[in-house]
C-alpha cells in the first residue's frame, strides 16, 4: 500500500498534468480562434489585380511541372542505380566511376528512353511539360558545381613534390602521349569533319578540340586502379601518377587555349591564352608562396580551422576569373586546389569534408547530364560503327604508342614502359568533362559525343585487365 505521502505526491503529480492539458486546450483554442477572427477580418480586405505569370514566375516552377520535384527523383534515381552499377562494376574488378558512367548512360534516352519514354520523362520531363528545360537545366547548374568541386579536390590531391622527383620521365612521358594523340586526332578529323560536323563549326575549332579529347588521362580513375592493384608505391606506380598529374596539368592548359579558340576570333584567343598564361603565372608565383606562408603561420595557431569559407571564396573567384578570361570554370577550381599544398592539414580536412557530398550527391548530376546527352542510338549503321572504332583504336594508338616510344627514350625497360602505355589510356570522368564542354560550345554534334563517351568508356574498362595480364609476367619487376 501507498503511503499518505506517496498518496499526495501522486496526486499533485496528476492535478499537474490535468492543468497543463487543460492550458494546452485553451492556447490551441485560443490560435483557432484568432485565426477565425483575422480570417473574418482578412475577407473585409481587397489587394492589387495578379501580376502576369512571365513578369513574376514561380520560383522551382515551369508551367506544368515542378521543377525541384523531378531534379530530386532524378538525383535519387542516379545515386541509387549509380551505386548498383558501381557495386556491379567493382565485382569484376572495374573502377565504380564506370559503372556510374554507364547508370547515366541506362537512364538516358539510349536505354530507359527506347524502353519506356514515359518512365524517362517520369525524371525529366518532355518540352511539351517542361518547354523552357527548366528541369534539364537545373540538373546542369547542379551538375557543373559537382563537376567544379570535384576538379578542386583533384587539385587538392594532386602531390607536386612527387612529380618534381620524376619530373624529367614525367614530362617527356606526359607530353608525348599529349602530342602523338593531340596529332593523330587532328589527322582523324580530316576524316570526321564532313561526316560528323557541321558549317558553322570552323575546322580549326573541330580538329583542336578533337585532339585534346584524344589526348586526356583520367588521373583520380588512374590512382584508383593503381590503388586497386597494391601498385601505387612500386615505381609504376608513382612514375604513371606522376605522369598522369603531369598530363592533367598540361591538358588542362590546351583545353584552356582550344577553348578560347572556339569561343572567339584567333586574335581573341591569343588575348585569351595570354591571360591565361598570366593566371597561372599568378597563381603559382603570387597565390601558392601566400598559401604556404598562411598555411605554415596558421596551421601551428589552429587557425587553419577557420579556414573553410575563405578556401571557397577563393575557390569561386578562382572560377569566376577563368571564365571571365573565356575558359571553363573548372581549371580555376583544379589550379587553386593544385597550388595548396596538398600534405597540409587545410587540405586534407577540406578534401575529407568535401569527397562524400561531391562524388556521392553532386557528381551523380553530371552523370545524368551525360547520359541524357548521350544517345547511343544515333550511331547506327556499318559506318558510323566503323567510324567509333577507328576512334577507339586512333585514340588508343596514340595513348599507348606515345607513352612506350617516350618511355623507351628516358630510359625505362619494355615492361614498364607497356604497363605505363596502357594506363596512360584511361580516361574515364575527365575525358566526359572534356566532352560535355565541347558539346555545350557546340564544337562536336551529339552523334560525335555518343561516339566518344563509347571510347572513353572502353579505354577505361580495357585498362584494368590487360593491366593485371601484364603484372603476372612482370610483378617481380615491379616489385623491385
Amino acid at each position: 500500500m501507498l503511503s499518505t505521502t506517496e498518496t499526495q505526491a501522486n496526486s499533485g503529480v496528476h492535478r499537474e498534468s490535468a492543468l497543463q492539458f487543460v492550458v494546452y486546450l485553451l492556447l490551441l483554442a485560443g490560435a483557432v480562434g484568432s485565426f477565425l477572427l483575422i480570417q473574418h477580418f482578412g475577407q473585409t480586405l481587397s489587394a492589387p489585380d495578379a501580376v502576369d505569370a512571365e513578369a513574376a514566375p514561380k520560383v522551382g516552377k515551369a508551367p506544368g511541372v515542378d521543377v525541384v520535384l523531378h531534379v530530386l527523383a532524378t538525383l535519387a534515381a542516379i545515386i541509387a542505380v549509380g551505386n548498383l552499377f558501381a557495386w556491379g562494376f567493382r565485382k569484376i574488378g572495374q573502377p565504380a566511376v564506370i559503372g556510374e558512367v554507364v547508370a547515366g548512360i541506362a537512364l538516358g534516352p539510349s536505354l530507359l528512353g527506347s524502353i519506356s519514354p514515359e518512365l524517362l520523362h517520369v525524371l525529366i520531363p518532355g518540352p511539351n511539360v517542361d518547354p523552357q528545360g527548366m528541369v534539364l537545366s537545373s540538373l546542369k547548374t547542379i551538375a557543373q558545381l559537382g563537376v567544379i568541386l570535384y576538379m578542386f579536390i583533384v587539385g587538392l590531391e594532386l602531390n607536386t613534390h612527387k612529380v618534381g622527383r620524376h619530373a624529367r620521365a614525367a614530362i617527356a612521358v606526359s607530353h608525348a602521349s599529349i602530342v602523338v594523340p593531340f596529332v593523330l586526332g587532328a589527322v582523324l578529323s580530316l576524316w570526321l569533319y564532313p561526316r560528323l560536323s557541321t558549317s558553322n563549326v570552323p575546322f580549326t575549332s573541330f580538329a583542336l578540340f578533337l585532339g585534346v579529347a584524344m589526348s586526356i588521362t583520367a588521373f583520380p580513375v588512374l590512382a584508383r586502379i593503381l590503388t586497386d592493384q597494391r601498385l601505387e608505391r612500386t615505381d609504376l606506380g608513382v612514375v604513371a601518377l606522376s605522369c598522369a598529374a603531369t598530363d592533367d596539368v598540361t591538358a588542362w592548359c590546351l583545353l584552356a587555349f582550344v577553348v578560347g579558340v572556339a569561343q572567339s576570333q584567333i586574335s581573341s584567343a591569343v588575348m585569351v591564352a595570354i591571360w591565361t598564361f598570366v593566371f597561372i603565372a599568378a597563381m603559382f608565383f603570387v597565390v601558392r608562396p601566400l598559401a604556404i606562408k598562411w598555411i605554415n603561420w596558421a596551421e601551428p595557431r589552429g587557425y587553419d580551422r577557420q579556414a573553410t569559407p575563405i578556401l571557397f571564396i577563393a575557390l569561386l573567384c578562382s572560377s569566376l576569373v577563368t571564365e571571365a578570361i573565356g575558359i571553363h570554370a573548372v581549371f580555376g577550381a583544379f589550379l587553386l586546389g593544385a597550388v595548396i599544398p596538398h600534405d597540409s592539414r587545410v587540405a586534407q580536412e577540406l578534401s575529407r569534408k568535401l569527397i562524400d557530398v561531391v562524388t556521392t550527391l553532386l557528381l551523380p548530376a553530371f552523370f545524368a547530364v551525360t547520359g541524357m546527352n548521350t544517345r547511343i542510338g544515333l550511331v547506327s549503321g556499318m559506318e558510323s560503327w566503323l567510324i567509333c572504332g577507328a576512334i577507339i583504336l586512333v585514340a588508343t594508338m596514340g595513348k599507348c604508342g606515345g607513352t612506350i616510344a617516350a618511355s623507351r627514350f628516358v630510359g625505362l625497360d619494355w615492361s614498364m614502359s607497356t604497363a605505363l602505355g596502357v594506363l596512360m589510356n584511361t580516361r574515364g570522368l575527365m575525358e566526359l568533362i572534356v566532352l560535355n564542354i565541347g558539346l555545350s560550345l557546340g564544337v562536336i554534334s551529339p552523334k560525335l559525343f555518343a561516339m566518344m563517351v563509347i571510347m572513353a568508356v572502353v579505354t577505361t574498362v580495357a585498362t584494368a585487365p590487360i593491366l593485371k595480364l601484364l603484372i603476372k609476367r612482370i610483378q617481380p619487376e615491379l616489385a623491385a
